[in-house]
């Protein structure tokens, strides 16, 4: 395929990620929601969704999906409600999912991103919800049963739509990272996609350039980095290119992404597609969040990324590249807003940083114990 033929297509990609809240119980019960325990043991009748059980909102997961909303600039529903969403799986103990479908908490948000040559976009949000997470199902541990792990199981969700705003891999992964910059400044989820904690499914169709109507939309589920983000986009669009300028058709599937050769296959199609059969869920009632409630979360914010950027480039006179490079790790630009505590020299700080600090951190093990040391102790190596 030339590019020639690749340029006369425009791709259209629209992201749901899922972050998994830093909560210390599941969203419907009491069980542990803590990561890395033994098989099974952060389990309850509740999150086993034995009979006569019935769920109770965990209000911090709602305060978590608010604060979210918040900092993407959504409108915060003051009315809203938990459905099911019926689908069976081995690890889905109750034969259905409680989430939230024709009433989000979160809707009409915002992220602006910053691109390689410094332009910015901005990708809309339809809608944020809360949801519980599945359990998980384990195929390579025995060679003859596949394996339950229900731990997962009720652990509370997110899930942040974008509209189908994307329009390239570079801006996926900007949009994304953005995402997950924030869930970590607000300190709800650690972003840690190697875990689990972040989780994205892609939604990519192509094209003609100039055309307003939308191609028809292939799902690529549980990319697992930002880099595979990129490469599952990138090869997407590409095959589906070049199943239209062959005269094919692309057919509505959902796709799995092989990150070893870098392809996707057809996890489910068109014609395999659930009915979810959504309906308001029975034994919740639906959330009325007070005004006042809703005002003392604004007020809990942290500074966010982009009003520190703004700050330390309007205030302390730092270069654009200085401020964007510091603001990435939450952990990093915490250590320099102690560090400008203790010198004028906020330029020559900021080179330090992203110097021989940033150096140091590169190699890894350093990581955490550089971060939590007071900057007094480096003091004497600033202006």
């Amino acid at each position: 395929m030339t590019e020639e033929v690749l340029e006369k297509y425009e791709l259209v990609v629209g992201l749901e990620i899922h972050a998994q809240l830093q909560t210390k119980t599941k969203i419907f019960s009491s069980d542990s929601a803590s990561f890395g325990a033994e098989p099974n043991r952060n389990t309850s009748i509740v999150s086993l969704g034995l009979p006569g059980t019935l769920p109770r909102i965990n209000k911090t997961v709602v305060a978590y999906a608010v604060k979210m909303g918040m900092a993407t600039h959504c409108t915060i529903n003051r009315e809203n409600r938990f459905d099911r969403k019926n689908y069976f799986y081995a690890d889905l103990p109750k034969g259905y999912q409680i989430t939230q479908d024709e009433a989000p908490i979160c809707v009409n948000g915002n992220v602006r991103i910053t691109l390689k040559d410094k332009s910015h976009r901005v990708i809309r949000i339809n809608r944020i919800h809360m949801e519980e997470d599945a359990g998980k199902s384990m195929h390579d541990k025995d060679d003859q049963y596949s394996l339950i792990d229900l731990n997962r199981a009720g652990v509370p969700l997110i899930e942040i739509v974008s509209e189908p705003d994307i329009r390239s891999a570079e801006e996926a992964a900007a949009y994304f990272t953005e995402v997950r910059k924030l869930v970590r400044y607000l300190g709800i989820c650690d972003g840690n996609m190697e875990e689990g904690s972040m989780r994205c499914d892609a939604n990519i169709s192509v094209r003609l350039k100039g055309e307003s109507a939308f191609g028809q939309r292939c799902e690529v589920k549980n990319l697992n980095s930002v880099r595979n983000l990129q490469r599952a986009i990138s090869y997407e669009f590409r095959r589906q290119v070049e199943l239209i300028e062959n005269g094919g058709v692309v057919e509505q599937n959902t796709l799995n992404f092989d990150a070893a050769n870098g392809t996707t296959s057809v996890l489910r199609s068109k014609e395999m597609a659930f009915d979810y059969r959504y309906f308001p869920e029975p034994d919740l009632p639906p959330l009325h969040l007070a005004e006042e409630w809703i005002e003392a979360l604004k007020s809990e914010l942290p500074e966010l990324p982009e009003q520190r950027i703004h700050r330390y480039i309007y205030e302390l006179g730092l270069p654009e590249y200085d401020a964007y490079i510091i603001t990435e790790e939450k952990s990093t630009s915490d250590y320099f807003e102690q560090l400008v505590k203790l010198t004028p020299h906020y330029k020559a700080a900021a080179n330090w940083i992203i110097g021989p600090v940033q150096s140091d951190l590169n190699e890894g093990e350093k990581t955490s114990l550089l971060l939590k040391c007071s900057p007094c102790n480096w003091r004497r190596s600033l202006p």
